[in-house]
């Protein structure tokens, strides 16, 4: 049994806070439990896989401003 993720039909979605620096990542939403994240510059590169749980806590200590820079 394989534990790769088929990502063939991955619908890539890049940060609406990318602008247009070139150090932006893309997302694949639509995979059950789990979020796709590749990095823009490299979009034949490997993606990292995040339980969909763990991503979701990371989106939201960053608006909550838990990685603003002091």
């Amino acid at each position: 049994m394989s534990s790769r993720l088929d990502l063939s039909s991955a619908r890539w979605v890049k940060s609406s806070h990318s602008g247009g620096g070139g150090q932006c990542i893309e997302v694949a939403p639509g995979f059950t439990g789990v979020m796709p994240v590749r990095d823009s510059k490299d979009p034949n590169g490997p993606a990292l896989i995040f339980p969909a749980a763990a991503w979701q806590s990371f989106i939201t200590a960053i608006r909550a401003g838990g990685f603003d820079a002091r």
